[in-house]
This record gives structure tokens, sequence and C-alpha cells, in this order.
């Protein structure tokens, strides 16, 4: 009776941690093909994560970092009329 029950217990083991791996790596790939497909867009999470690997920061040129900010235009958008401020004239 006690083979019987180990054989048992380690059945019951093996079960347990094929499920918790079979979950894990059913996570992994719905994480992966969830970041390629939406989250590498955000720029907030690629600098929580890294830049390295994304298509954005291998399409960047290489050099100092001062380099590429200085050769890259700043992009702002344009404000609307409301958001404009009005220029005064100085009074002469």
């Amino acid at each position: 009776m006690g083979a019987e029950m180990w054989q048992s217990v380690g059945l019951t083991v093996l079960v347990i941690v094929a499920t918790l791996v079979c979950v894990l790596l059913f996570m992994l790939f719905g994480w992966y093909v969830v970041w390629q497909l939406f989250l590498s867009k955000f720029k907030f999470l690629r600098e929580l994560l890294g830049e390295a690997g994304t298509p954005q920061a291998e399409t960047q040129p290489a050099g100092p970092p001062a380099e590429r900010s200085a050769a890259a235009p700043t992009r702002s958008r344009p404000r609307s009329a409301r958001q404009r401020v009005p220029l005064t004239e100085p009074a002469s």
C-alpha cells in the first residue's frame, strides 16, 4: 500500500508542476504578443523596460546622445487659437 500512495503523490505533484509550467508559458506568450502589437508603442513602457531590442531604438542613428538630440528636430504640436499667448504691444 505504501508504494502506491507515493506513486499517487508523485503523480499529483507532477500534474501540479506541469500545470504551472503551462500557465507560465501561456502568460509569457500572451505578454510577448501584446507587447509586439500594442505596448511597445508607448514610450513610457519602453523606458521602463529599456529601449534595447525595440524597432524604434534600432532605427535611431548611432552616436553620442548629445549629437542625436542636437541633430534631431524638436517636434511640437501647433497650438490652437485658445492656447496661443496673445502678443501684447509694449506701451510707449
